[in-house]
């Protein structure tokens, strides 16, 4: 670079030079921040995606827990099950009854 108190004097080549390779220098800086920034990108993109089969597994495991409880309450204590049924099936139509 140009450096007024020593008294070299910098052409206009050497300055046209200097910036050819600043904007090189931009260039693969960039080329770099956009590879690494792509790198993280998929990473992300693997880490939900394990994550998300995890919590689906877990939330199938879940319903099918809870599924074989409910049908084992109902073999238990049918007469039970048949008035909690009866009892939602008032609430749901007195709800949704037109007025």
């Amino acid at each position: 670079m140009a450096n007024a108190s020593n008294g070299k004097n910098v052409s206009v080549e050497d300055l046209s030079a200097q910036m050819e390779i600043l904007r090189n220098d931009l260039s693969n800086l960039t080329q770099t921040l956009s590879d690494y920034g792509v790198s993280k990108s998929a990473e992300a993109t693997r880490y939900a995606k394990a994550t998300a089969a995890d919590l689906e597994a877990a939330g199938r495991k879940k319903a099918s827990e809870a599924q074989a409880q409910a049908e084992e309450f109902v073999h238990n204590q049918p007469a039970t099950s048949l008035g909690i049924a009866a009892g939602i099936g008032f609430l749901v139509g007195m709800m949704t009854a037109r007025r």
